[in-house]
């Protein structure tokens, strides 16, 4: 497992994962390339008086870039967060965040030294009144705007090097929704040409961490919303189950009684709009997803092709993955053979692991499964069984 711990060491010390702060959403930290907020604790950037950071030159990987992708400079995730900025905060001790002002995970406190422990914990294990919370966080964080960070609606190139900033706010929950979207979105290449063979999220040793990380965020800021700072996100355990246990209206909304791709209108989940399922109307406008509402969450679980995935994963299966060895391997795609990644992620058989990518396996399969929103990797952040879902993955 060295692979996984060197690749989240590598995540959790980068500034940024896709996300912009709203601080730094502007034409003169653009031009300067120069993302070092004040803190407010002290008014110093990253908090330097308080020896909490400092602004310094970003560190990126000297590793070579592998064959999948065959370009350079043309991809604004390229090299993160270099095209727009290259002088970020670097915060010590257990400091972390865009200008230090917070704990690392898993720690608390005014000087971030008390060590404090979260559990994760099974839907179905939830109370009632915990369930019920839980649900009405995520309506809140669907319904309160982001304090501190905003979404780009266009490139690096688009926003004229910097000199024309374009950025807009957006809520709590579509910020994640968002930049799940923009780390798996395909490369634009100028006229109408496209590079769809390319996602920054999936299909590599990445994967895994990327997605911890990302979850871990998403927990940070329903806290921060909420004040509720035991906060976890909540697990379903789909090994062995027959059918979405979770598509209730109990809990993450039943089947409509005459459209079964639609939500239940008994769920305030029915209400919800998406966002940036578009992929190919982006593409061809060679533009950025920009938050529009597209519609309501679409979901119709079991309908899937069941050529592809005939059924839900079993206790078996995820035990096989769980017993193999070698966090990556060969290639590092989704062609691995071996791979626990690859395996677990769902473009391996999860009874040979050897690759197989006419099947969707494990992670892949709860995906596909859902036969909706979820079942769109670009999107698939939008229907809040993806929180349940990756969670237990994680």
């Amino acid at each position: 497992m060295s692979l996984f711990a060197m690749g989240f060491l590598l995540v959790i010390l980068q500034p940024s994962t896709g996300q912009f702060p709203k601080a730094c959403a502007n034409m003169q930290s653009l031009l300067r390339k120069e993302c070092c907020p004040p803190w407010d604790g002290d008014g110093s950037p990253c908090g330097e008086l308080s020896s909490r950071g400092s602004c310094q030159n970003i560190l990126l990987s000297q590793a070579p870039l592998g064959p999948q992708f065959p370009f350079s400079g043309v991809d604004d995730r390229e090299d993160w967060p270099s095209v727009f900025y290259n002088r970020t905060c670097k915060c010590e001790g257990n400091f972390m965040g865009f200008n230090c002002g917070e704990c690392k995970f898993g720690f608390s406190g005014p000087n971030c030294t008390e060590r404090q422990l979260r559990t994760r914990r099974n839907i179905f294990q939830l109370t009632t009144s915990e369930k019920d919370k839980f649900l009405a966080y995520l309506n809140l964080a669907k319904n309160t705007p982001s304090q501190d960070y905003v979404i780009a609606t266009g490139t690096y190139t688009q926003m004229s090097n910097g000199s024309n900033p374009m950025f807009r706010n957006i809520n709590v929950y579509d910020l994640f929704v968002w930049m799940h979207y923009y780390a798996s979105r395909d490369t634009l290449l100028g006229g109408s040409n496209v590079w769809r063979d390319i996602d920054f999220a999936h299909e590599a040793p990445g994967f895994l961490p990327w997605h911890r990380v990302f979850l871990l965020m998403w927990e940070r800021e329903i806290q921060k919303i909420t004040g509720d700072e035991n906060f976890t996100i909540p697990y379903w355990d789909w090994r062995d189950a027959e059918d979405c246990v979770v598509c209730t209206d109990e809990y993450m909304g039943g089947r409509h009684p005459t459209n079964p791709n639609l939500l239940s209108p008994a769920s305030f989940f029915s209400s919800w709009q998406v966002i940036c399922t578009r992929s190919e109307e982006y593409n061809s406008q060679q533009a950025l997803c920009n938050a529009t509402s597209e519609g309501p969450i679409l979901r119709n679980p079991g309908n899937n092709d069941k050529s592809r995935t005939p059924r839900l994963p079993s206790s078996a299966e995820v035990e096989f993955c769980l017993s193999l060895t070698q966090y990556e391997s060969g290639s590092m795609d989704k062609m691995a053979n071996y791979s626990f990644r690859n395996t677990l992620e769902g473009f391996a058989d999860p009874q040979t692991a050897i690759s197989n990518i006419s099947q969707s396996g494990l992670h892949n399969a709860l995906h596909i499964y859902m036969n909706g929103s979820m079942s769109q990797v670009q999107g698939s952040a939008n229907d809040p069984i993806f929180v349940l879902h990756h969670a237990f993955v994680d």
